[in-house]
């Protein structure tokens, strides 16, 4: 985040020995961890209600969008109609003089021979 090397940091913890003490060093990084723990919850919370603040627009973006075509479509198609939309006949084929032809049924055949098998009838006739 702070883009330190390694040098520089650790010449900011020799100055930080010196200046604060090998005694207080311990509540100092505590302090300043808990500064920075504070810090990255406010970056959050500014981050979310960011976030939100876009999605929010976003949504009222899409509901004016919504509500024109709606509009639109009710204009197209007014409810106070109760006309149904007729629909226009298509050109009936001619079919001139045909005739219904019937079939006869089709008539019992015998059955077919059963040459592998020695117990057909079939078998026995020959």
């Amino acid at each position: 985040m702070f883009d330190l090397a390694f040098s520089e940091i650790a010449i900011i913890a020799i100055v930080a020995v010196v200046v604060i003490g090998p005694k207080e060093l311990p509540r100092a990084l505590a302090t300043a961890g808990k500064w920075m723990g504070k810090a990255r919850g406010v970056m959050n919370n500014f981050r979310t209600g960011l976030d939100a603040m876009v999605r929010e627009a976003e949504l009222q973006e899409m509901e004016k969008k919504w509500a024109a075509e709606n509009d639109r479509i009710m204009r197209e198609h007014p409810a106070g109609s109760d006309e149904e939309p007729k629909m226009e006949a298509l050109d009936a084929p001619d079919h001139g003089d045909s005739a219904v032809v019937e079939t006869a049924p089709p008539e019992d055949e015998p059955a077919a021979s059963n040459s592998g098998d020695p117990n057909s009838d079939d078998a026995a006739k020959s």
